[in-house]
């Protein structure tokens, strides 16, 4: 079996996704309820429609208390062992004090409440499929080696760096390597998160994870399987999956508080009275429902008001966890920008043509995934140049790109690169500007300089700008791949002084781990190389939907390309828990009379369990709102 795909299969959910509540009792919560609602009505039907005697009628209830309870207790039980309690604790009182003093509907009603709101906030904090299967799903589990007797198939890791591997129209490249025979395109969209395919020819890189196009290629590996640069990605988004913070939930916090004095106060009517039901009375209607039901329903109406905004909301714990990051952390091409630089500037030394260099350096950037490629080719096409065949395509890193047009060798590279060699003609290079730039050296003459501009979204300055004084941001920076002189020019253009340019998808994660050791984080960002990043901020977010991978790794993703939708996400989550808390708050507050109506003799157990169901109904309505979308959504 494909190792990638074995580590995926292997791969359990992280441990952020376990919330307060027992895990077991999570995974039953929906049966359980379901089991309830049936005791109870067989029992009322048993016990008004039929007249059956208690003996009769409560063995439904005992169903429901020994198979619904029974799992909760259990749980409970393990959790109060290792010293951990919240908002349910009360409810485990509740049932077992049910029980002992006979009062079984009453029990049931209160495993059909716990039940009940435990299903809901299971379905609020499932995430969709895990990162790690997203990634190994795209993996081949074989590769199609070719040998003088022909072609066979052999696993992944059976592929040694030097192999000739033959990759078949539509196939996806299972290691690096170098195409040594063919002609064709491949698409490299869930590697770099650029939507478009690279023309691929002899001496061209290829990728790992990349789709092939129409032709068949045949390539030299560079990389065996697991040292390839697809699962070096994995490698480091497992990593960075295992180290997420575990969030302490909102219903925690104020269960924390609840408990101790509802648990107090039912000693004190107990004690003062000597009736053992006022305690059960006052821990029923003390199930702190409001705080398991009200909070997760105000938790999926928001992500229901996401979903109808455009935005796909995969984490409901961000929705509690952006209102405290402090540290916004932007990818620049594609989030802060369009993506689509430019050309906007052709300054060509003297002895050379101007169409003649573009029809060169363009025939080239044919086989470039670079960005710059598209608007140098865009320009050549505006123009209606023919684009001749160029062969010997080679584009080492940090070197540029290089291969022979029309019998002239071209080179595509930076200043410095070019003043460092030597390059006759240097003398005639242009003023450094601000943006990004490329040299186009032909036949080892200094040929021209072109210069491009990728346009910042029309938002991203008054986004940035009001991140401070309207949701708490105290530092916004840039971590960015591409060059430093364009990430500096985006950067004065929009107002942020904080930038790191020219950094790798690993690099990019330490950076994002360090600035969130100080404070929760914010990252954006729409490529396959933001991944990582993402899942290791407190909350990632992707823009778009160019890479599939990325959508799996953000815990919330933004299907329009609208740094908008990012400012309509904080505003709902703020609303959500505004909301949430006056739920639940609200509901504590009711239950906190009842609790004095029941210490003084004036609730029965069962009365209290049917007060606790109004609590709950007035508490839900009031969380639903959080589904519908107010008047003002966003502030820009």
């Amino acid at each position: 079996m494909n190792k990638l795909t074995q580590t995926a299969r292997d791969h359990a959910l992280p441990d952020w996704v376990c919330c307060s509540v027992p895990d077991l009792w999570l995974r039953k919560a929906a049966p359980v309820a379901a089991l309830c609602v049936l005791a109870l009505v067989t029992s009322l039907v048993l016990r008004f429609a039929f007249d059956a005697p208690p003996s009769t009628y409560q063995i439904p209830l005992w169903v429901a208390l020994v198979l619904g309870g029974g799992p909760f207790l259990y749980d409970l039980l393990r959790k109060l062992l290792k010293g951990e309690f919240g908002s349910d604790l009360l409810g485990g009182i509740s049932v077992v004090t049910a029980v002992l003093l006979g009062e079984y509907l009453a029990g049931a009603i209160i495993v059909l409440m716990l039940s009940g709101g435990e299903a809901l906030e299971r379905y609020a904090l499932r995430s969709a499929s895990s990162v790690l299967s997203a990634l190994a799903k795209r993996m081949p589990s074989i590769a199609h080696r070719r040998r003088p007797g022909g072609i066979v198939d052999v696993e992944l890791a059976e592929i040694a760096v030097g192999d000739t591997l033959v990759i078949y129209p539509h196939d996806i490249c299972p290691v690096d390597g170098v195409v040594i025979e063919g002609h064709g395109l491949m698409d490299e969209s869930y590697l770099t998160g650029e939507p478009f395919q690279i023309t691929k020819t002899t001496g061209s890189g290829v990728i790992s994870g990349a789709v092939n196009g129409e032709s068949a290629l045949t390539v030299r590996t560079t990389h065996l399987a697991a040292d390839s640069r697809y699962a070096k990605i994995m490698t480091v988004m497992r990593e960075s999956e295992s180290q997420r913070p575990h969030l302490r939930r909102l219903g925690d916090r104020l269960g924390a508080i609840y408990t101790p004095i509802a648990l107090a106060l039912a000693l004190l009517a107990w004690a003062v009275s000597g009736d053992a039901l006022r305690f059960l009375a006052v821990l029923v209607i003390a199930t702190p429902c409001p705080l398991l039901i009200a909070i997760p329903i105000a938790i999926i109406g928001s992500i229901s008001l996401c979903a109808r905004r455009a935005i796909i909301v995969k984490s409901p714990v961000a929705l509690e966890q952006i209102a405290g990051c402090r540290t916004a952390i932007f990818d620049k091409t594609g989030t802060l920008t369009y993506g689509e630089p430019n050309l906007t500037g052709q300054s060509v030394a003297a002895d050379f043509d101007r169409k003649d260099v573009l029809t060169l350096a363009a025939s080239l950037e044919r086989y470039s995934k670079h960005p710059l490629a598209r608007a140098i080719l865009a320009a050549a096409t505006d123009e209606g140049i023919q684009l001749p065949e160029a062969i010997d395509v080679r584009e080492q890193p940090g070197q540029g790109l290089g291969g022979t047009v029309a019998d002239h060798a071209v080179l595509i590279t930076s200043r410095t690169k070019m003043i460092a060699h030597r390059t006759a003609g240097a003398d005639q290079l242009p003023t450094v500007t601000n943006g990004l730039e490329c040299v186009v050296v032909i036949d080892g003459r200094y040929a021209a300089t072109f210069q491009f501009r990728d346009a910042p979204r029309k938002e991203s300055r008054s986004f940035v700008n009001h991140l401070g004084p309207k949701h708490q941001f105290q530092r916004v920076m840039i971590v960015s791949g591409d060059r430093e002189s364009e990430v500096k020019y985006l950067a004065e253009q929009i107002g942020i002084a904080e930038i790191y340019a020219e950094q790798n998808p690993e690099q990019k994660l330490s950076i994002v781990r360090a600035a969130t050791v100080k404070a929760n984080t914010l990252y954006v960002g729409d490529g396959i190389n933001d991944a990582p990043a993402m899942m290791a901020a407190t909350v990632g977010m992707a823009i778009g939907q160019n890479s599939d991978v990325t959508a799996e790794a953000a815990a919330v993703v933004v299907m329009d390309n609208s740094l908008e939708k990012v400012d309509e996400f904080m505003h709902i989550s703020r609303r959500m828990r505004t909301i949430a808390l006056q739920s639940a708050i609200g509901g504590m507050a009711l239950s906190a009379l009842g609790m004095v109506l029941a210490a003084t003799g004036h609730l029965s157990p069962v009365n209290g369990a049917v007060a606790q169901e109004v609590i709950d109904v007035l508490a839900v309505l009031n969380a639903l709102r959080a589904a519908f979308a107010p008047k003002v959504i966003h502030d820009l």
